[in-house]
């Protein structure tokens, strides 16, 4: 794992809201704007940005928690700006603050963990429990 980035770093991503993004089950669409389950995808791919500049060929992240606060809704067509920071570098675990924001507005925020680990030690753990 490679020791590149700090505490209070920071990445961003933008996400354009899409049709596929909004509040839809098997029942029907709930609501025509951004689902809390495809802004917690995208909150986790914020912060996983930091992963893969960190982690070595040999190495994959895995989650290990999303905490998320969905505040305000996002339309279809509108982009959402996901900033992701540092708030923990603890051995191999990566721990991230972030919040998304359509302009000023504050859509949602919360946290995100994730491990880096030897890919091998991760396969090994998934045929364990198949």
């Amino acid at each position: 794992m490679k020791s590149i980035y700090r505490k209070g770093d920071k990445k961003t991503f933008e996400r354009l809201v899409r049709a596929e993004d909004t509040a839809a089950f098997d029942s029907g669409t709930v609501h025509p704007v951004y689902a809390t389950f495809a802004l917690t995808r995208d909150a986790e791919w914020s912060s996983r940005l930091f992963v893969l500049d960190m982690k070595e060929d040999t190495e994959e992240g895995i989650g290990t928690f999303v905490e998320v606060k969905h505040l305000s809704p996002a339309f279809v067509g509108q982009k959402v700006i996901f900033e992701a920071v540092i708030e923990e570098l603890k051995g191999n675990e990566v721990n991230c603050l972030f919040i998304a924001k359509v302009e000023d507005r504050v859509i949602a925020s919360g946290r995100t963990g994730q491990k880096i680990l030897p890919k091998e030690k991760i396969e090994k753990l998934f045929r364990s429990l198949e």
